[in-house]
């Protein structure tokens, strides 16, 4: 630390234009242009991850390109004269932890998903390096080359000390858990550049810029990595939630039917067991009421199945506009853009009711198969018909399986569903078409006359 050189190894020229700022982290990371155009370029890589998934790979991603900041936040390029002779070994020693600061990361990403144990060694070894780069950047301060890029190794070997601390404080703060760790964990790097420093012999007011400096750095990089944690968190949360919300609505429902089916078949049945064994005993007295009991236990098994048959009629039956205004809520709330056009007033019921089970499967294929983000509903007549059509951008979001595929149907995706729908629209005159429509986009279209002959949709068999 030689003269001006003892504040200037953390001084303005070492920490503050140079740190990891709006440059090292904002336009310099890896965002829209950076990995979204690419992804986009590389076969649609980037647009068949789910939304979960590409926050993690953005979030991933930024911090390994921390290491890239890191190296050149120092500002001196290799070429520039300045590192030669024994201050060679300080952007050597920098390279090398930058490349384990992007593994810390890395290894600490993983942890805070749960994906494996935390990485103690991990970051114990990142912090022995993290030492031993400020220990060498200070020894290059005070030890560097001489002669006119003497003042300008100083200036370079500081920033080398600030970033490397800054950096390495930011890493460190993901492989911890809560606020509370993280401001420890700023401390101690804070508390840690101080005691180098005096044990290297800087003067006092070194001393403290370089604790300032690093603990300003380096409480901005460790609540990056703290929010940027907690925001990849929240996202997959969400994401569970978004499924578990729709498990649980699937298990009502089930609840409900079974519930309607005890109602009708629990008084029946146990007045079938009843009358059924009071027959028996007057069979065996000979009594001649055997028989009426025997009628009166056929008809009430015979009023048991019609009451069944409404239940399962009433399960299934379903009402077009209901499930227009449910099917834009739902794809709504799961941040798909949903447009519907056209009107189902003054349909026939079963006509509706036909119209209404394409559209809650076609919205369940959408929010489960696919990541949409545009879903049109349209509803039309053409003659004498009404042709029902739901399209979504979202065929080809699923990574390793086709469009047809990817919305449930076809041989990789069984397509129970649709097949179902087919079969019970062939019941009532209708048919039904899925398939792909173009570049990412999947359509079903449904067509039912006006005029249902024969059974209602509701009688249909499964």
């Amino acid at each position: 630390m030689r003269g001006a050189g003892g504040t200037g190894f953390l001084g303005t020229d070492g920490i503050g234009t140079d740190s990891p700022g709006a440059d090292g982290l904002g336009t310099g990371g890896p965002g829209a242009d950076g990995l979204g155009a690419g992804g986009l370029g590389a076969g649609g890589w980037w647009r068949r991850k789910s939304s979960p998934a590409k926050v993690e790979t953005y979030t991933r991603w930024s911090f390994h390109f921390f290491a890239l900041a890191e190296f050149t936040a120092a500002g001196v390029p290799l070429g520039s004269g300045v590192w030669r002779g024994s201050a060679l070994w300080l952007p050597l020693v920098l390279a090398a932890h930058c490349a384990l600061s992007a593994v810390t990361a890395s290894r600490a990403l993983d942890w805070t998903r749960g994906r494996r144990p935390r990485p103690v060694r991990l970051m114990a070894a990142f912090a022995v390096v993290t030492a031993a780069v400020a220990a060498v950047a200070l020894w290059t301060a005070d030890h560097g080359p001489g002669g006119p890029d003497g003042e300008a190794a100083d200036t370079a070997a500081g920033g080398v000390f600030g970033v490397a601390l800054v950096f390495a404080t930011g890493v460190t703060a993901l492989g911890v858990r809560g606020w509370r760790h993280a401001l420890a964990v700023v401390a101690a790097h804070s508390a840690g550049a101080g005691v180098l420093a005096l044990l290297l012999g800087a003067p006092g007011p070194a001393v403290l810029v370089s604790m300032a400096a690093v603990l300003l750095g380096g409480g901005f990089m460790a609540t990056t990595s703290v929010f940027s944690v907690w925001l990849l968190d929240t996202v997959y949360r969400l994401d569970e939630a978004r499924e578990t919300r729709a498990r649980l609505a699937v298990a009502e429902e089930r609840l409900r039917f079974g519930r309607d089916l005890h109602d009708v078949m629990g008084r029946n049945l146990a007045v079938i067991a009843l009358k059924s064994e009071l027959a028996v005993q007057l069979a065996r007295r000979g009594h001649p009421g055997a028989v009426d009991q025997m009628i009166e236990v056929q008809r009430i098994a015979r009023e048991s199945q019609r009451e069944v048959r409404d239940v399962v009629r009433g399960y299934r039956e379903a009402d077009l506009g209901v499930e227009l205004i449910g099917a834009r809520g739902v794809l709504t709330a799961a941040g798909i853009d949903c447009e519907v056009r056209g009107e189902a007033g003054g349909l026939p019921a079963e006509v509706q009711s036909a119209l209404g089970w394409v559209v809650r499967e076609a919205t369940t294929n959408v929010l489960r198969h696919g990541d949409a983000g545009r879903c049109a509903v349209e509803v039309r007549m053409s003659g004498g018909k009404v042709v029902l059509t739901v399209e979504n951008d979202g065929a080809d979001r699923v990574e390793g399986v086709g469009a047809d595929a990817a919305q449930g149907v076809g041989p990789s995706g069984g397509g129970s569903g649709l097949a179902g729908l087919a079969e019970r629209l062939r019941k009532v005159g209708g048919t039904l078409a899925a398939g792909s429509a173009g570049a990412g986009v999947f359509r079903v279209v449904a067509e039912v006359p006006l005029v249902v002959e024969g059974a209602a949709v509701g009688e249909v068999a499964p």
